[in-house]
């Protein structure tokens, strides 16, 4: 029995075909115009064109990141069309154009300055969302726990942190008790102080974009 399968192609696989095509266009239009080829390179075109028009009409399923990389090809390729337009007109004139090696190296300049660029503000925008994103925690009670077994009193006030902070959150606080809790942090505890040789656990209970996390850290 035949399996028809049906590959879907990502947004970032069509722009990486994208930006191939346009490395493509040039290669083969510096070919047309020093005599390699007959015609110009009107199928790649018809490739870009037609790729530039879907991504105008579907701007929005983008993301930042595509959206940045998709207007900067899409420059890059105006250019290009602009350079081989003139080309061609002074091709079809009869005239003979000694600046296209440099116009297009130029262009290529740009582009690799707006990548350089593009790679700048993608690393800053990473450490602005991590900066955020920890500004963004909320610490609503700590408490260091040393020997479990002890320590029940201080166990307590932490389930009680936890639920609490997760009950003001709308989160299910079912299927917590506080035996199994106390069973959760002893257990905890003492594996941490094993593998890790360590005297003290700190434990934290933590709000993160709403979600209320439980946080052990080895301290000395």
């Amino acid at each position: 029995m035949a399996v028809s399968t049906t590959t879907t192609i990502t947004i970032d696989e069509e722009l990486n075909q994208f930006e191939r095509d346009i490395r493509q266009l040039k290669i083969e239009y510096e070919q047309f115009f020093g005599g390699g080829r007959k015609r110009p390179p009107t199928e790649i075109e018809w490739r870009l064109e037609l790729l530039t028009k879907r991504y105008a009409e579907r701007g929005g399923e983008l993301k930042y990141g595509q959206r940045f990389r998709y207007n900067n090809l899409t420059q890059t390729y105006a250019k290009y069309k602009d350079v081989f337009r003139k080309r061609l007109q002074q091709k079809e004139e009869g005239k003979v154009s000694r600046h296209f090696g440099s116009a297009a190296k130029k262009i290529e300049a740009e582009r690799e300055e707006r990548r350089a660029a593009t790679r700048s503000k993608t690393e800053a925008a990473e450490a602005a969302e991590a900066k955020s994103r920890a500004e963004k925690a909320l610490t609503t009670f700590r408490m260091v726990c040393s020997k479990p077994e002890e320590e029940a009193d201080k166990i307590t006030k932490l389930y009680e942190a936890f639920l609490e902070a997760k009950q003001k959150a709308g989160e299910d606080t079912l299927k917590f008790t506080r035996s199994n809790f106390h069973e959760f942090v002893t257990k905890k505890t003492k594996d941490l102080q094993k593998t890790q040789h360590c005297h003290d656990v700190e434990y934290v209970v933590e709000v993160l974009e709403g979600h209320v996390k439980l946080k052990a850290l080895v301290k000395g």
